[in-house]
């Protein structure tokens, strides 16, 4: 592979995840600012978040039919950033609708998540191995996401200042994040009609919807262990939208206010060094052990925050977790579904997971979130209330967490998933 073309894919990962992790990890913080004398305010981050979940379901049908038999992928990307960055100057502009702001949000979404495929599709298409190659440019797309807290919060890690926008103070609760996701948004549609030529594979094949959503996989349940698999990866994204929704303004109340967007890229940081050594502890604990221990990691960060709400410490190592919850759960699931699915319906496999997961289950996570918190009448809008409300509110994910991991442990009995596998690769 010519190194301009590595390059300029490297880049497009980098630019694909600073656009999303710039806004979406600070955002609860900053509608609970817009919207802090609504009574509704928890349901409001919970419904705002879900509009990401709702987008991801139609994600597969713009790359399914659009990308694969209409348009290059690299058009596609182009043009979609391209709206998207619109969409989200525009939202960064609402500051009296909570539902206006949830309805852009949801058209921006729509832009931006089949992007995500398409972004892997691109460099599938561009590299010669894809084992080697695209763990190589992926991991861009990570330092892509830790460079866009260590801008918003203006620390490196919360450790030291970084003043990298010296006029701006606790930028992650005004509307600059948005902003700056949105210009680079444009800025990455434009540099999209530079990228490597990608045409469609699929304009010879029959249009089938049920092969676009992965639904062809649903063979696999035939197998008690994958159906077992398959009932606790959607479970255990329910709690795990809690993660993505309401950590920021959590942890920034109790604990790291302006410089908290920079102290969870400690998250991303933990997960490439995870990445690095999931074939070692793979090779040494099988998939059950795996899986469960990235269950259990989701209960353990819960608890951390539940009990231990006012120690910066405990809050730390939380998200320092991220590495374990994310690789051991999902990189491993995705190298188990690999394993067991026949070659045939190896993709529609992955994105029948990705449906059950970043889909359906962060999707009732995230309305449960917010109904959790009206439900025990939390106040996210400063220290006393998190205070008040932290134990009761992260106590309950980390129950569910517990109780799949129980319910995994119980059920899942899967030998073969235990024989040697193949290095795993970050999608």
């Amino acid at each position: 592979m010519q190194s301009s073309v590595r390059f300029k894919l490297c880049v497009m990962m980098f630019l694909q995840f600073f656009v999303w992790g710039a806004f979406f990890v600070p955002m609860g913080a900053y509608l609970g600012v817009l919207f802090a004398g609504d009574k509704e305010i928890n349901q409001i981050i919970g419904s705002v978040y879900a509009t990401q979940t709702w987008a991801a379901l139609f994600a597969p049908l713009v790359v399914g039919f659009v990308a694969d038999r209409l348009f290059n992928k690299e058009v596609v990307n182009g043009v979609l950033h391209l709206l998207g960055g619109g969409l989200l100057w525009w939202c960064a502009t609402v500051t009296d609708s909570s539902a206006q702001f949830a309805w852009i949000m949801f058209a921006f979404f729509l832009c931006y998540m089949p992007t995500l495929a398409l972004a892997n599709s691109i460099t599938f298409q561009n590299v010669e191995s894809i084992e080697r190659d695209f763990p190589q440019i992926r991991v861009w797309g990570t330092i892509g996401w830790i460079v866009s807290g260590l801008v918003v919060s203006q620390s490196m890690f919360g450790i030291f200042p970084l003043p990298v926008l010296p006029w701006l103070e606790n930028a992650g609760s005004t509307s600059f994040p948005l902003k700056l996701s949105a210009a680079v948004s444009i800025l990455y549609g434009f540099y999209s009609f530079f990228l490597p030529a990608s045409p469609p594979q699929g304009r010879d094949q029959p249009i089938s919807l049920v092969k676009i959503l992965g639904l062809d996989a649903l063979q696999l349940f035939k197998n008690p262990s994958y159906l077992v698999f398959a009932v606790c990866s959607f479970l255990i994204c329910i709690p795990l939208a809690f993660y993505y929704a309401r950590t920021y303004e959590f942890t920034s109340a109790m604990a790291f206010g302006s410089k908290t967007a920079g102290v969870m890229a400690l998250g991303q940081v933990s997960e490439i060094g995870f990445m690095i050594a999931v074939p070692f502890f793979l090779s040494r604990l099988g998939v059950k052990k795996m899986l469960l221990v990235g269950m259990l990691a989701w209960a353990l960060r819960y608890a951390l925050f539940g009990f231990m709400p006012s120690s910066a410490a405990m809050l730390v190592l939380g998200i320092v977790l991220h590495g374990i919850c994310y690789d051991f759960f999902f990189v491993t699931g995705q190298l188990y579904t690999d394993r067991v699915a026949p070659p045939g319906i190896r993709t529609s496999a992955q994105a029948f997971v990705g449906l059950l997961t970043y889909g359906a289950g962060m999707l009732v996570g995230n309305y449960l979130s917010g109904q959790w918190g009206a439900y025990i009448e939390l106040d996210p809008t400063g220290a006393e209330g998190w205070l008040a409300g932290a134990k009761m509110f992260w106590l309950m994910p980390a129950g569910l967490a517990a109780a799949v991991a129980v319910l995994f442990f119980a059920t899942f009995h899967d030998k073969s998933a235990d024989r040697p596998a193949e290095t795993p690769v970050a999608v």
